[in-house]
């Protein structure tokens, strides 16, 4: 186990509530990765995916959380700490959230939840990783303090890579 505290696995902002995966989650998940456009993924797939998921999260101590509206109780996307591209170190943060909900400040408000939760981790810097023609997302990750760091090229196209120091 690296030398930083376990990140909490219970967020809670004014509209929201980010919590540790259910098997419940499952027919949501696979609905808002449907969203993609690259085919539905088979909920029995997706079940496998949130338990490694949880498994993930007890050997790392860090988490990729559902999120949900509070006054609402629906699942509503992701976010959280991932290693993705990045390390157990400096981990990314991570978030995609329904199409519906898009446009309302829930990205934000999120991402902001883990901001803290990893910085009471001890951490001292965050990655994330977006495409470049991703505009929303790049806004969420400027509003909390990210800065471009360079810009790749994969197979999917450009991505661009921010950070963002924790001290």
């Amino acid at each position: 186990m690296p030398p930083y505290e376990t990140m909490s696995f219970h967020l809670e902002t004014e509209r929201l509530i980010l919590r540790p995966w259910a098997e419940s989650d499952a027919a949501e998940f696979t609905a808002l990765l449907t969203e993609r456009g690259k085919g539905t993924p088979a909920v029995e797939d997706i079940r496998t995916a949130i338990a490694n998921l949880l498994a993930a999260t007890a050997t790392t101590g860090i988490a990729l959380l559902p999120v949900q509206r509070r006054v609402e109780g629906d699942f509503i996307g992701y976010c959280g700490l991932i290693i993705g591209r990045s390390t157990i170190e400096e981990p990314e943060i991570a978030y995609e959230l329904c199409r519906r909900v898009h446009g309302r400040g829930y990205a934000t408000e999120a991402a902001a939840a883990v901001l803290d939760a990893a910085v009471a981790t001890g951490r001292k810097r965050l990655w994330s990783t977006v495409g470049t023609w991703n505009a929303p997302s790049l806004r969420v990750l400027e509003k909390l303090g990210f800065e471009r760091d360079r810009v790749t090229t994969e197979d999917a196209g450009e991505v661009a890579w921010l950070t963002r120091s924790l001290s």
